[in-house]
């Protein structure tokens, strides 16, 4: 008897990656683009780092607090849908059966199968097989808030480190273009690690975070530039 390896699936990783590379991608380039529209504008390397300092801690507070919030939305609704789920199973079975079977049935089961299929999923646990059939609920897609808003909190702490560490030991005439090139090149490796890691197409993941970077830095550089020009 042959025995096939197991199928290797990305969709279990959705919720902890989408929170990581956007917390890690945001932390690095927001703060990055806060470092450079303000070394733009020549100011010292002390208000150059508590910029950076100030960009990573705020910034991770509010990424964490939006993940939060917007997934704890999600989570409410799913929430509120299981509820009204299951009171329509106890108070219409039947019906609520009907349905399930013409679920399967549009995915082109027969009908006669369908039902027995629904009959069989009902008795082994209703809600269970509602949730995932009609609503779209699993255990792999469930909503997490918490887990949502730590990822985002220390994935944006790990991305915003970069500037802030070339803010201390960068030289400072120089500041601007050492952000952009180091930055630019992790963003790359993160691009990368991230398409690796959802198993998608890393030319085109890391093709499109260099070119939302660079927009990104170039426009709060020339701010920067505009407005310390100025200022002075």
């Amino acid at each position: 008897m042959m025995h096939y390896p197991l199928e290797k699936h990305y969709v279990n990783r959705v919720g902890w990656l989408r929170a990581s590379v956007l917390g890690a991608n945001d932390g690095l380039l927001s703060t990055t683009s806060i470092v450079i529209g303000v070394a733009a504008a020549s100011p010292s390397r002390e208000l150059i780092i508590l910029t950076a300092l100030a960009g990573m801690i705020a910034g991770a507070m509010s990424m964490a607090a939006g993940e939060y919030v917007s997934v704890s939305s999600q989570s409410d609704t799913e929430t509120a849908d299981l509820q009204r789920e299951k009171k329509e199973l106890e108070e219409i079975p039947e019906i609520e059966l009907q349905e399930l079977a013409k679920i399967y049935e549009k995915r082109g089961v027969s009908k006669q199968t369908a039902l027995q299929v629904a009959t069989e999923l009902t008795l082994h646990n209703a809600l269970e097989a509602h949730a995932k059939d009609e609503l779209g609920i699993n255990e792999i897609t469930q909503a997490k808030p918490f887990l949502a808003a730590v990822a985002s909190f220390f994935s944006f702490i790990a991305g915003a480190l970069l500037p802030v560490i070339l803010a201390v030991f960068a030289p400072e005439k120089e500041m601007v273009y050492y952000q952009y090139a180091f930055s630019i090149i992790f963003l790359m490796i993160l691009g990368a690690v991230a398409a690796k890691a959802g198993g998608s197409n890393i030319k085109a993941a890391v093709l499109r975070i260099c070119f939302w970077g660079t927009v990104a830095m170039v426009v709060t550089a020339l701010v920067g530039h505009f407005f310390g020009v100025k200022l002075d």
